[in-house]
């Protein structure tokens, strides 16, 4: 950090130049220290304002999806006060509109949603395309404002990676750090958009990184603050769920509670099942023949029964309302469920947690009905039976165990449904995936989509430390081919490398010199030259391992803003000690 003396002379002699080189070093002091895998008060504080940049696109995406809605609806998501011919009409209106924004974006840039994010993260450290960025945000209001079943986390997580990798590319951090930010925005999206702290930053550990480390767990626990600080400042402090009667559950209740989560496991697997087949049934049509068929569908199921459309709040509603009408309860489901699966599987721009949690709702509350041949009279407690569906439901679709049960917590408000709902969550995901072998929906939409979204763990050892970190910055650079000034930069270098610069015609190259120790009594030079290519500096070790791999020896160079710009030089042997014992050795 700048010296508190030197900063107030630099005020007190104001100069541009001068305010402009301070600031560049202390970019420079910044991104060497985030290229390291460790917590910092640096990165502690970019993973805020990565929070801070995602709440507001959030709030945005809300605000604008609730005023839009209530321009024809009397409540957002509630979409039963609209007659027949509109909801005929409308969701054709949609795919219209998103047709439209497809066209003008571009749409190869129309792969959304939380897939899509888990895919950059693996193979772009979390970079997300602006038009992508540009499509979620009007492409997930279009379809929710039109009644399709998909929910808006998809959106969230979409919108707050995008908005924390903006802000990590106009600093030029190193990648290993802009993973780290990206996972920040989407806590702080979460949060933002469902009021539940906890249950964002378990989400993003359990589902999307799939790892717990310290020095990413507190910084995203910092963005998530900011995300339900600011949805608790615009929309207030009320949860999905916190006007549920929930009472404690006797007993005599938890072994059909088992049965329950037997149930609930049995429905993730078939649920996913046919989202996955679907997709892959379709994926090879032209994208607006698959709008268009969503768009029937929607139109014809919600003008039959409107309150399976939007994007599931309108069906937990229904569950809490109409906890007696299992008729009602049970249309609604299996609608709910064939809207789901046409809107998600067709490429409506959306989430499918959402709706997940509309399901699952009405499913617990179904068998909170069936109980009462078992058990007796469960009316009171209805409520607690649909959230232990949710819950249950959630965690076995998505194989986020964790993060269901503190969904189903903050959600409720409620400690009284933590043992139960860890009963019900334990039945379902066992029986989801050890009997029928089903993995997370995530996953699977990835592997029918044919993105990659795993990596050797080489990598993944290696991606986590960015070369600013790693490299040697004590080398000696020579740029002109002499025999004795390479001579006498080898006789003084010890252990720092010796660089040649040429300059050529069609550009400059680095060689690293050493003496020819070769045996050939035909050698014509004292000296060995290796070419070495050029790895830009906000990379992690994986990409020089990645072109010294195939023969185990040599350098890279590590370059700033341009390839003649040489600032570092890492060996073959330092991602090696990186590998097999944890260090790296660097030449200061």
């Amino acid at each position: 950090m700048t010296n508190p003396v030197s900063l107030i002379n630099l005020l007190i002699n104001y100069s541009p130049t001068k305010y402009a080189n301070v600031l560049q070093n202390q970019l420079q002091l910044l991104r060497r220290q985030l290229a390291y895998p460790k917590i910092s008060i640096q990165l502690s504080i970019l993973g805020l304002l990565a929070g801070i940049c995602a709440s507001a696109f959030i709030l945005a995406f809300r605000w604008v999806l609730e005023n839009v809605q209530l321009l024809y609806l009397d409540n957002p998501d509630d979409f039963t006060s609209l007659n027949t011919f509109f909801h005929l009409i409308l969701p054709f209106i949609g795919i219209a509109l998103i047709a439209l924004l497809g066209w003008f974006t571009d749409f190869k840039y129309f792969r959304l949603g939380i897939p899509f994010v888990i895919y950059r993260l693996k193979a772009f450290y979390g970079m997300m395309p602006m038009r992508n960025t540009i499509n979620q945000f009007f492409g997930g209001i279009i379809a929710m404002s039109s009644g399709f079943s998909v929910g808006r986390e998809g959106p969230a997580v979409h919108l707050g990676a995008g908005a924390a990798s903006y802000l990590a590319a106009g600093l030029k951090l190193p990648y290993n750090s802009v993973r780290t930010l990206s996972a920040c925005g989407m806590a702080a999206a979460i949060s933002a958009s469902f009021n539940t702290p906890l249950a964002a930053v378990i989400f993003v550990m359990e589902v999307v990184l799939r790892e717990y480390k310290i020095h990413i767990f507190v910084p995203v626990m910092l963005a998530s603050v900011a995300g339900a600080t600011a949805n608790r400042f615009v929309f207030g402090h009320e949860h999905d769920l916190s006007t549920l009667d929930i009472n404690l559950l006797g007993i005599q209740h938890y072994p059909y509670l088992v049965f329950m989560g037997v149930i609930v496991g049995c429905f993730a697997f078939a649920f996913n099942r046919q989202l996955i087949e679907i997709i892959r049934s379709f994926k090879y049509v032209n994208m607006i023949p698959r709008l268009a068929l969503a768009a029937t569908v929607t139109a014809i199921i919600g003008a039959i029964v409107p309150e399976a459309l939007g994007i599931g709040l309108g069906a937990i509603s229904i569950a809490q309302q109409e906890t007696g009408n299992a008729q009602l309860l049970m249309t609604v489901f299996i609608s709910k469920a064939a809207l789901t699966f046409f809107a998600i599987g067709l490429g409506i721009p959306g989430g499918i947690i959402g709706p997940i949690l509309g399901l699952g709702m009405m499913l617990g509350t179904l068998l909170a009905l069936m109980a009462s041949i078992f058990i007796g009279d469960v009316h009171d407690y209805a409520d607690i039976y649909g959230v232990l569906g949710l819950a249950a439901l959630m965690a076995a679709c998505l194989n986020a165990p964790l993060a269901a049960l503190v969904t189903a917590l903050e959600m409720t408000y409620n400690p009284d449904i933590v043992v139960p709902a860890m009963l019900v969550i334990v039945c379902a995901h066992v029986v989801s995936s050890q009997i029928f072998r089903n993995r997370s929906l995530f996953l699977l939409q990835l592997e029918t989509q044919k993105l990659d979204y795993q990596s050797p763990p080489t990598y993944d050892i290696l991606q986590k430390t960015g070369v600013l970190a790693a490299m040697t910055r004590n080398f000696i650079l020579i740029k002109r081919k002499d025999d004795e000034a390479l001579k006498r930069a080898l006789d003084r270098a010890g252990k720092r490398p010796v660089i040649l610069k040429e300059d050529h015609p069609d550009g400059t190259s680095f060689k690293l010199v050493n003496y020819n120790v070769s045996l050939d009594p035909l050698q014509n030079s004292p000296f060995s030259f290796e070419d070495l290519q050029g790895v830009e500096s906000r990379y992690t070790l994986a990409e020089p391992y990645e072109i010294l791999q195939d023969r185990r020896s040599g350098s890279v160079y590590i370059f700033a803003d341009q390839l003649d710009q040489i600032i570092g030089v890492i060996s073959w042997e330092q991602l090696r000690l990186r590998l097999t014992k944890g260090s790296y050795q660097v030449f200061e």
